[in-house]
Formats: C-alpha cells, sequence, structure tokens
C-alpha cells in the first residue's frame, strides 16, 4: 500500500464522499470504533480503570469524542472511565467533530475545557494518574508547531511517561498520529508527543514511516475505515510503499500437497568462524523455519563440527582455516567452494565469519565472481568496508545487502548519525548506485530497489535490539529466496523483513522485550507464516 501525504490523504477523504457516497461523519464513527476497540483490547481484565481522553477542536478531536462515546456506551460489560478534557472552547467546534461533541453530552458525558495554563493545572492530577491516555489533540491536517496549553500539555505528558518508557501510565494511544508530529517527514518544530501505539487510518502517512521522529508513533496500525484501497493508489503519487499482508497475496504461501524438498530450493551459507560458530547455527535454523529445502552451512574446518551438531537437519562443509579459525582463500585456490556452488539456489555469506585478511579477501572474490543470487550481511558487509564501490562490478544480477546503520556508515565512509538523519536518501541512492537491493536496517527498516522503489517495514519490536537477530534475517532472505527465487525479489525480500518483524512480535507474547532471544525469533517464524496466510484468507 502506498504512503500519503496529508494533501492526498485530504484528497482520498474527499473523493470517497464523492465519489462513493459516504460521508465524512459516517467516516469519523468508523475511525472511533477503531480507537474505542483498541483501548478495550489492551485494558481487558482490568476494571476500574480511567480513561482520559485529550480532544482537540478538529477532526482528530472528533474522532477521539467517538471513542469515548463508544466506550461509555459500552454493553460488553468493560468497566471502563472515560473522561474528556476538551483542548479548546465547544462553540469552537465545528462540523463532523461538533456533532460528536453533542453526542457525547448526550449520552450524559461531560467535559472539561483546558483554555490555558491555568486549567491545564487543574485537570492535570486526573490526567497524569489514569491508566491509559488516548491523544486526540492534533492530527495530520497541522501546520507548523504544536502551540501554546497543547504544547504544554504535550512536554507534561512526555516527560510524566519518560517519553513513553517508564510503567505508568500503562498505555498512550495516539489518534491517527502522535500530536505535534508533521505528516510529510518534515523535521517538527515543537513537541511531539510519544506515544506506545498509533492507530491511523485508511494509509500510513508519510511521516509516520520515514522521519526522525516516526519512533514517537511507537507500534503503528492502518485500520480501514470505508475509503476503497483503489483510491490510496490512485492519489499516492509516492515511491514508499507499507509493507502490509495484501503486498504478499501474488506469492505462493500455501504449499502444494504433492511437493518435495526439490521444490524449495537449497540455501548455501557460508558462515562462522572460531567463538562465533553461533551466528552460522542461528542464520541456518532461520533459513530451515523460513521453508528451504536444503541447507549446506560452508564453515571453517575447526567450526564445521559445532556447527552440524547445531540441527540434524543441516548438511555443512569444511573449509581450509587460518590459524585463528577463520576462512583461509586456499578454498578458492583448490575449488573446493566452486564445486560446493553446483546445484544451490541463493548464496548467504556474512553471519559470525569474522574480520581476518584472508576471510575478507575470500568474502570480495566469491561475491564478484558468483552467478548465484547472494545475501550479503553482516562480515559479508564489513569486508567491502573500502570497496563499496566493487559491489556494483560483479557477475550475478542479484545482489541484496543487509547493513545496520553503523555498517551502512562503514560502507560509505560516513558516521552512522549521517546515515540515520538521511535513511530513505541513504538506502535508495546507495541501491541505485550499486544496482542491488539494499535492507538498511532500523526501526522502519528501509528495502530499496535498484529501480528507487521503497518499502517500509513496520512489524517488529524492541526485542530485535539484541546480537544475533541480524544472522536470523539473512538466514530467512536466503530460505524465501530459495523458495520463490528471484522473478519478484524485492517483494520476496520485503516478506522476508515482515515475517522476521512478527516472529519477534509472537515471542514477545511470551516473553517480555528485553528477554527476547534470537533464536525465539526463529522458533516463531512459522507461526508468523501462519499469521500472514490466515490475514490473507480473511481477505
Amino acid at each position: 500500500m502506498k504512503a500519503l501525504t496529508a494533501a492526498e490523504m485530504r484528497e482520498v477523504d474527499r473523493l470517497t464522499t464523492e465519489r462513493y457516497g459516504i460521508p465524512g461523519l459516517q467516516l469519523m464513527e468508523e475511525a472511533g470504533k477503531h480507537i474505542s476497540n483498541v483501548v478495550r483490547l489492551k485494558l481487558h481484565g482490568n476494571s476500574n480503570k480511567r480513561v482520559v481522553f485529550l480532544c482537540g477542536k478538529g477532526n482528530n478531536g472528533g474522532d477521539g469524542l467517538v471513542a469515548a462515546r463508544l466506550l461509555k456506551e459500552d454493553k460488553l460489560g468493560v468497566d471502563l472511565e472515560p473522561l474528556v478534557f476538551l483542548f479548546g472552547s465547544p462553540n469552537e467546534l465545528r462540523g463532523d467533530a461538533a456533532e460528536n461533541l453533542s453526542r457525547w453530552l448526550k449520552c450524559s458525558g461531560e467535559i472539561t475545557e483546558v483554555k490555558d495554563s491555568v486549567c491545564l493545572e487543574a485537570a492535570w492530577p486526573k490526567i497524569a494518574s489514569a491508566h491509559a491516555i488516548v491523544d486526540a489533540l492534533l492530527g495530520t491536517g497541522l501546520r507548523g508547531p504544536a502551540a501554546g496549553v497543547i504544547a504544554e500539555a504535550i512536554a507534561r505528558l512526555n516527560k510524566l511517561s519518560g517519553n513513553a518508557t517508564l510503567a505508568r501510565p500503562a498505555f498512550i494511544l495516539a489518534v491517527d498520529i502522535p500530536s505535534g508530529l508533521p505528516s510529510d517527514g518534515q523535521p517538527a518544530e515543537g513537541p511531539v508527543l510519544f506515544a506506545h501505539q498509533t492507530v491511523t487510518f485508511t494509509a500510513p502517512k508519510i511521516g509516520q514511516l520515514l522521519s526522525n521522529q516516526a519512533g514517537c508513533c511507537g507500534h503503528l496500525e492502518v485500520h480501514q475505515i470505508g475509503s476503497p484501497v483503489a483510491l490510496v493508489e490512485e492519489i499516492g503519487q509516492g515511491s514508499a510503499r507499507w509493507a502490509e499482508p495484501e503486498e504478499f497475496a501474488s506469492l505462493p504461501l500455501v504449499r502444494a500437497a504433492d511437493s518435495h524438498k526439490g521444490n524449495y530450493g537449497h540455501v548455501l551459507l557460508l558462515a562462522g568462524s572460531l567463538g562465533k560458530s553461533g551466528a552460522a547455527i542461528l542464520a541456518g535454523r532461520a533459513a530451515l523455519r523460513s521453508g528451504a529445502g536444503l541447507v549446506t552451512i560452508a564453515a571453517p574446518e575447526p567450526v564445521q563440527p559445532i556447527v552440524a551438531a547445531g540441527q540434524p537437519e543441516y548438511m555443512t562443509e569444511p573449509l581450509k582455516a587460518t590459524k585463528s579459525g577463520a576462512l583461509s582463500v586456499r578454498s578458492l585456490v583448490d575449488g573446493t567452494f566452486g564445486e560446493l556452488e553446483e546445484g544451490k539456489s541463493i548464496l548467504a555469506i556474512g553471519p559470525g565469519l569474522g574480520t581476518h585478511r584472508q576471510t575478507q579477501e575470500f568474502i570480495r572474490t566469491i561475491v564478484t565472481q558468483t552467478e548465484l543470487p547472494v545475501v550479503l550481511d553482516a562480515d559479508g558487509l564489513n569486508a567491502f568496508d573500502g570497496h563499496a564501490p566493487s559491489l556494483r562490478r560483479r557477475k550475478t544480477k542479484f545482489l541484496a545487502v543487509t547493513p545496520h546503520p553503523g555498517e551502512m556508515g562503514r560502507l560509505l565512509g560516513v558516521s552512522t548519525k549521517d546515515v540515520q538523519a538521511g535513511r530513505v536518501k541513504v538506502a535508495r541512492e546507495s541501491a541505485l548506485q550499486w544496482n542491488t537491493h539494499v535492507i538498511l536496517k532500523g526501526f522502519h527498516s528501509i528495502i530499496a530497489s535498484p529501480t528507487g522503489v521503497l518499502f517500509i517495514n513496520t512489524t517488529g519490536n524492541s526485542g530485535l535490539a539484541k546480537g544475533g537477530s541480524g544472522d536470523v534475517l539473512t538466514g530467512l532472505l536466503a530460505g524465501l529466496t530459495a523458495q520463490f527465487g528471484t522473478r519478484d525479489w524485492f517483494r520476496v525480500l520485503t516478506l522476508g523483513v515482515y515475517l522476521h518483524g512478527i516472529a519477534a512480535e509472537t515471542s514477545a507474547q511470551a516473553y517480555e522485550l528485553s528477554g527476547v532471544l534470537a533464536l525465539e525469533v526463529v522458533q516463531n517464524i512459522a507461526s508468523a507464516r501462519g499469521r500472514l496466510i490466515r490475514e490473507l484468507q480473511r481477505g
């Protein structure tokens, strides 16, 4: 799905009413339903909890008023106490927002007006003690900085929550977009609210995906409220697409009943060195869990027995080693590695290989000479530190590099900070320059194609901020390529990043995020694929 600017979103809303006869009041009602459902689900089992709605004067505030009313009218026995704080005067609301204020008041709801700092100070004890806070202050139509009492409220809320890192308040939910965050990706001129979760409508906005402050959104969800998806595709003019289930509907995710291992490809993984055998094992397991028919791991001689013992389904091959237990160029000279490439579907290079001089020479030679599709990660990327232009001078038509910001900085000879300051530009220009697919990892990973098109992935969580996560992604990408080939490789690679994130989200259901391990992410890859299939089948 395309990501939209604020102006494009307004046009989609206008055409939804004009072409399809869906009034704005109905769109607002649907938006409010999604907000109330998210609050209800998040607070399930927490009775007698206060939910505070901070509502502005525009349509964003109208969405919040709908959600508050639906929670108050709830007939499902959910015992929540919604309180509404209106930042402004009732007579300042117009159109659909004004109508929903009237509906809230008619259902015996009350409002507390917050017109200035004195009013905010008086209201603060109730706001600060709430179990959940719904931010419906400023929407996607924001121009300029958040100002006045709203800016003051944002700053106080961020201090209260430690920028959404403290245990209380338990839940901060942003309606459509965190207040103060520009929709189109430009830096905010004023304070931006930090939320645990953002529920946006119809399509993601550019700022939620690509802004340097997109982390303020927390976990981003996109809900449909009545606008046809075809309208989003028609109106959106940008090259950035959001990775969501429907993007993968064209891939044969469901296996044929008469299939066999030969149908699903053979991964060759070049990985491991003394002290880093775990990286090879993790990558290999991810390739298996992703569905590859066969997985062979080529590792230095001292490491090969350790890797072989790590998973009975592996095939392993020993390669000549240096005295320190890293890959030696002798395996190139004697032709050992060339024989290993025969009959393989994909070559993945990097996890745990180390940075020995001979190993780096080995990697650069292989990437230049092989005709197999290549996924290059970790120490495979480090081998091109100072040699990045040679990534373009190769035989294979298909190369994907998967750097984190530090690795990308080393490849380009710039700082990590510089990479993070211009992630979109860095990913797109590198993909074009090297004629390769670039997966720039991080919060909202960017997948850039050699043609300049981007996918932005929002699945995953901070449980992936741990050693081994990148090795898992390498194996997953290789395993999916072995199965689906390179005909639509851009989409296949994006699927890998998407499933990697879903597997991390599944892992977090059993463990608090700080304790999620890369091995647990591997174990949930198949569950993630099953979840995707079920979601597409519900379609």
